[in-house]
């Protein structure tokens, strides 16, 4: 199948390129950068330069690679992460996924493709009891930046799920984690641990959904023969912050990690920061198992933690 990828070389990008060729698939990635080029090239795809927010350039390269399917993997997100760098690339990112993808979909409809699939949110799921189901909705009345995220996504899937003349499927994915993410050994997030600038707030009982990389770039390529609609591609253990950030940070050889009231993270690390810590809730992976075959490894800095305070997964 002829597949285009449109933000070929983030996180997620890099090894899905791979994923895709190794499961014999024609690929083109986009990218807004030479640089970017040669590492879509060097990965063995072939590679295309345009900005994401030029709707007219968009639209020439699709109409000449005229794929069957496009996976739009639209970010822009900082290399490090701090609530600082996260806050002031925040209109950019809303904007490339926002504006930038529906130019990608316009032009895959003009191409004549047949699937789209989009990157969506599988860690913001309003509150209620158990893992979260694709079915279940999105956290509204989260705190402002993540609310904001919520709304961003939102309007990504619904104008996926709504082109009548495409197959659209929205892939929530988890926290990535592993290469060239920001939670691997000798990341940023690494180096935030080992200088103790990352804390748990509260009772940290937030609990968060991850997926690796590669684990997620195999769920994508699977999702090119897949019935239309949201899956959540998220690991098969989602656990508390209080669990899984200790291990991280044993993992990468540091300290116990701080531990602050929520008033002493409100005023150090703002709301949004507390939300992360005490109020995200998991999402059940069920379905992915059952209709992409998905099978995500173990988060790896949990492999030797007990397995109280995590949760487990309903067929």
């Amino acid at each position: 199948m002829k597949v285009f990828v449109a933000g070929a070389t983030g996180a997620i990008g890099r090894p899905l390129i791979s994923a895709l060729i190794s499961r014999g698939h024609d690929v083109v990635g986009m990218t807004s950068s030479e640089q970017g080029l040669e590492s879509i090239k060097k990965n063995g795809a072939d590679g295309v330069a345009a900005n994401a927010l030029d709707p007219l350039a968009v639209e020439v390269v699709l109409k000449k690679v005229r794929p069957e399917a496009v996976i739009d993997e639209l970010t822009s997100l900082p290399k490090r992460y701090t609530a600082a760098e996260m806050r002031a690339a925040a209109d950019r990112d809303r904007r490339v996924r926002l504006e930038g993808g529906r130019n990608v979909l316009n032009a895959a409809r003009a191409a004549g493709a047949r699937r789209y699939i989009v990157q969506s949110t599988g860690f913001f799921y309003a509150s209620g009891p158990g893992l979260a189901v694709e079915t279940e909705p999105l956290a509204l009345n989260a705190s402002p930046a993540i609310a904001a995220s919520v709304r961003t996504y939102m309007q990504v899937e619904e104008r996926t799920l709504g082109a009548q003349d495409l197959e659209g499927i929205a892939l929530r994915y988890g926290f990535f984690y592993g290469p060239g993410t920001w939670y691997s050994p000798g990341s940023d997030v690494a180096y935030q641990v080992l200088e103790q600038k990352y804390a748990i707030a509260g009772s940290g009982s937030g609990v968060w959904s991850w997926v690796h990389v590669e684990d997620a770039a195999a769920a994508t390529v699977a999702a090119l023969g897949c019935a239309p609609g949201v899956y959540n591609i998220v690991d098969d253990d989602p656990s508390a912050m209080s669990v899984w950030l200790p291990a991280f940070a044993a993992t990468v050889g540091a300290s116990e990690p701080p531990r602050l009231s929520e008033r002493e993270a409100l005023e150090k690390l703002g709301l949004d920061f507390i939300y992360y810590a005490t109020r995200l809730r998991g999402a059940s992976n069920a379905r992915a198992r059952r209709e992409l075959g998905f099978s995500p490894r173990r988060l790896e800095w949990l492999g030797g933690t007990e397995a109280a305070g995590r949760f487990t997964q309903s067929a």
